[in-house]
């Protein structure tokens, strides 16, 4: 066993690293993993972030068998339709209190989330629901019936069939 003095270093010693040399290499590493990073992200670019929706705007055409005052919900479409001897007439399924979908009941409508009922034609029965369900705009339109969700109507607005 050799004893060296202070300060002495074996050529079996590793060489020391410098402080620059470390930010560099760390430097180099982070650019590489942002490009990388980016990279992935731009592969998700043809891909939409976002579905499309529905339109607000379609066509309905009401089963003849249709009972006066029964509601007939479109498949896919959070609208009930209603016929009677005065017209035609839609009322959003879009609960007022939290935007849950309401289902028909034998009193009207009723939000399965926090329990809100609403009468046949839209009014609140029993809440939470702050407002009664907006009634939406339909016209005639060929045969059948042409619904824009973006629209609402006073309550009582019929277009006869």
């Amino acid at each position: 066993m050799t004893i060296r003095a202070a300060g002495t270093r074996s050529r079996l010693d590793p060489e020391p690293v410098a402080r620059r040399d470390v930010l560099g290499l760390a430097s180099l590493l982070s650019a590489a993993a942002a490009l990388l990073l980016s990279a992935f992200g731009m592969l998700r670019l043809p891909k939409p972030g976002v579905l499309a929706s529905a339109g607000k705007k379609y066509r309905v055409s009401l089963p003849e068998a249709l009972p006066a005052g029964e509601p007939y919900t479109p498949p896919g479409r959070a609208v009930a339709l209603f016929r009677d001897a005065q017209g035609v007439w839609a009322v959003s399924l879009v609960c007022t209190h939290l935007g849950c979908i309401v289902r028909p009941s034998a009193q009207g409508f009723e939000c399965p989330c926090h329990g809100s009922r609403f009468g046949p034609d839209g009014s609140v029965i029993k809440g939470p629901a702050p407002k009664a369900l907006p009634w939406l705009k339909v016209t005639a339109s060929g045969g059948g019936f042409l619904v824009d969700e973006g629209a609402t109507v006073a309550p009582g607005t019929r277009v006869s069939s």
